[in-house]
């Protein structure tokens, strides 16, 4: 079996954290992050077709090195 490759910085710890952090949040605290995501300056929420994904990340990930 393949071993499954975490991008760079990520690990056991760091994954297991942000699941708790996510499995113990209450249903208003949830709302209260999606609020404040949506309010960000220079951030646009849109949805994208699955098959989409893997290009959206790449043209996320190229603009992250050129910015």
């Amino acid at each position: 079996m393949k071993r499954q490759q975490l991008p760079r910085g990520w690990n056991e710890k760091r994954i297991r954290e942000v699941i708790a952090h996510y499995e113990n949040q209450t249903e208003e605290e949830q709302a209260a992050e999606i609020e404040a995501a949506l309010k960000g300056e220079n951030i646009t929420m849109m949805a994208v077709p699955t098959d989409l994904v893997p290009q959206v990340l790449n043209l996320i990930q190229e603009h992250k090195r050129t910015a």
